[in-house]
This record gives C-alpha cells, sequence and structure tokens, in this order.
C-alpha cells in the first residue's frame, strides 16, 4: 500500500496494491475509486484533500493496529 499526496494537484491517492484499472467510480466530486477487471478496490483519489480533509489531518496519518506479527521477515 501506497499513501502519495501531489502538490500540484492537491491531490491525495491511496494505492492499496498494483493492479489494473479497469473501472473508475466517482462517488462524489472529486472522490474518485478505482477498480480492477474483477471489482476488487485498487485506488482511492481525492482532490482538493487539504479543504476536504483539513491539512492538519493530512500531515499526521498514523497507522494502527498493524499486525506486524504475521508480516514475514525481510532476508538481511
Amino acid at each position: 500500500m501506497r499513501i502519495e499526496y501531489s502538490k500540484h494537484a492537491e491531490a491525495l491517492s491511496i494505492h492499496l496494491r498494483v493492479a489494473p484499472v479497469a473501472e473508475s467510480r466517482d462517488v462524489e466530486g472529486g472522490v474518485t475509486l478505482d477498480f480492477d477487471p474483477e471489482g476488487h478496490l485498487v485506488d482511492l483519489e481525492i482532490l482538493d484533500a487539504s479543504e476536504r480533509m483539513g491539512l492538519r489531518s493530512l500531515v499526521n496519518v498514523s497507522i494502527e493496529n498493524l499486525p506486524l506479527e504475521r508480516a514475514p521477515l525481510e532476508a538481511a
């Protein structure tokens, strides 16, 4: 998963996984969901992100309750 912010486009993108996008749906003005050919969510894009979410929310991203004990160890 990758979270990306474009200052130029003022867009926040959350990429859930690498997959081809077969369909995009606007769920409201400026919020788009992308789906793969099987209908699984691939990406979420929010335009005018700092206005919609507030600048404080954009700079204070937190990830909670990750199951790190289940994550495979990287080779050294």
